[in-house]
């Protein structure tokens, strides 16, 4: 097994923790998997130190040993210490956007968007504002109206969300006593 670990004895910036997460991932899985037989090739070695040429076999049996002798929850605590640093601005924004179904191949609609949002024919897409069930025994009576009220999403947000749903969702719908009804089409807007 060889494993490819980098420590650097440079003082890192904030900038340079960002690297650190991902390194969690790959510490616990390295330790799982240190009886089989599988090469963990870092993705700092290839990109960001190239010009360093580092012999990966005559290294490798020191880096088994500690890696072996070294517990889980040794591993995790130093690591998941190091995610800790970085503020939670730094992570990727997750969309659960199933593109190639596994039965059918086909693309998927996200259900909380289904749930939480109402989407005219126009295309323009309903809320309710945010924290409008929260805590309501602190709030006045004035704010808890004001809370209720539905509002529209944004160009940006009405995109996003067409391309979080299937075309089922945006069909046109008939609804007996639809309180919607007259606003499904926008007569003195420009599209």
């Amino acid at each position: 097994m060889c494993v490819c670990l980098f420590v650097l004895a440079v003082p890192l910036g904030l900038q340079d923790l960002r690297i650190l997460r991902p390194l969690n991932i790959l510490a616990s899985s390295a330790y799982r998997n240190c009886t089989k037989n599988a090469c963990l090739n870092s993705v700092l070695s290839s990109r960001h130190f190239s010009h360093i040429q580092t012999p990966v076999v005559s290294s490798a049996p020191r880096l088994i040993t500690s890696v072996r002798n070294l517990t889980c929850g040794q591993t995790a605590t130093v690591l998941n210490r190091m995610a800790l640093l970085l503020p939670n601005v730094l992570k990727p924004p997750v969309r659960t956007v199933t593109y190639y179904s596994s039965r059918k191949g086909k693309r998927k609609t996200v259900k909380a968007v289904i749930y939480r949002f109402l989407r005219l024919h126009s295309g323009l897409w309903l809320r309710r504002k945010a924290g409008y069930k929260k805590k309501l025994w602190k709030k006045t009576v004035a704010r808890k109206r004001r809370l209720r009220e539905f509002v529209f999403c944004n160009k940006t947000q009405s995109k996003l969300l067409d391309k979080m749903t299937t075309s089922f969702w945006k069909r046109r719908n008939w609804y007996a006593d639809d309180p919607y009804q007259m606003y499904h089409d926008r007569t003195n807007l420009k599209v």
